[in-house]
């Protein structure tokens, strides 16, 4: 019997974890980059950055998305958070955030961080690996 209950303990435990894993997959982080690769910068211009390099919550790197508003003339904050909300971003990285992306961003329920450095580094400290 006590070993009946270990057993179901474990697999609760592995279940769990499993769901975790899954989980930490799906979740995407955006850092603004001036170039394509994860040993890149990050932009000091979260909105008006000419790339977004998208990490699963692993910090795997899987995609890299060209901003369209990088070049806009007003209204580019806002646009880029919206933009990232419906790509499905959680977590958006850059060196600066304007107010009104900033405003964007949290009203998307998306959490933003500030980051000097490169943008490996800038998703290992998101992910809370440094």
């Amino acid at each position: 019997m006590r070993r009946l209950f270990f057993i179901s303990l474990a697999i609760l435990f592995l279940c769990a974890v499993m769901a975790n894993a899954a989980e930490m997959e799906k979740m995407k982080i955006a850092v603004a980059s001036s170039n394509k690769t994860a040993k890149a910068s990050v932009s000091n211009k979260a909105a008006k950055c000419p790339y977004y390099l998208i990490f699963d919550g692993e910090g795997k790197l899987t995609g890299v998305i060209d901003n369209p508003y990088g070049d806009a003339s007003g209204g580019a904050g806002p646009s880029a958070a919206n933009f990232l909300a419906r790509e499905g971003v959680i977590i958006v990285i850059a060196g600066n955030f304007g107010s009104k992306m900033i405003n964007t961003l949290e009203d998307s329920g998306i959490a933003h961080f500030e980051f000097k450095g490169s943008v490996g580094d800038a998703v290992k400290r998101a992910l809370g690996r440094q």
